[in-house]
């Protein structure tokens, strides 16, 4: 059975091999634009800077360089139930220098389509193992109003394990802001 965690919440993840699931819906826009919301993995050191280039995953870079990251690329529209966008880990290929996998969603060209996390609803970062088993849960619920990115979560290892954060965190700026502050 899976755990519902709230923000800030941590949890073991006890499984070397996992999915991370992202799903949202939009409200009906007013801007005259779809939205298009698109996850990033950051794969970061104990200096939680980005460990190389490479170790950043998005719709331009579908596989980090030991496939310990595997984004199943962009869904332009959200539309649907279930999942979104998914992104597959294998903490057994993760690169030694690793510490920490960092997850965003941003919605991309926000500022010309007029665009905020306002705007969307019912979002969520889940996590479930091979089996399809549901380990973890984080819907976010907070109201972000102006905010064009958001760190949904993170994995990280603390004394040999790995754990999940529900982390919750918006930014204005969107991707680039990111990209600064982890390279």
């Amino acid at each position: 059975m899976a755990i519902n965690l709230q923000k800030g919440q941590r949890q073991n993840i006890n499984a070397p091999k996992f999915t991370v699931g992202l799903g949202w819906d939009t409200n009906n826009s007013t801007t005259g634009s779809s939205f298009d919301l698109d996850a990033s993995v950051f794969i970061l050191g104990e200096n939680k800077k980005l460990i190389s280039d490479e170790y950043f995953v998005f719709f331009n870079n579908l596989v980090s360089p030991q496939g310990e990251v595997t984004h199943s690329g962009d869904n332009l529209t959200g539309n649907g139930d279930g999942d979104d966008e998914q992104i597959h880990i294998d903490l057994s290929k993760i690169h030694p220098q690793a510490t920490e996998i960092c997850i965003v969603i941003t919605i991309y060209d926000a500022e010309a389509r007029r665009q905020n996390f306002g705007q969307v609803r019912n979002s969520y970062i889940r996590i479930f193992d091979n089996n399809n088993n549901e380990i973890l849960k984080y819907e976010l619920e907070e109201d972000f109003s102006v905010e064009t990115a958001v760190e949904f979560g993170r994995v990280y290892k603390r004394n040999d394990e790995w754990k999940f954060e529900a982390v919750g965190m918006g930014m204005k700026g969107g991707l680039e802001d990111f990209l600064k502050k982890y390279n």
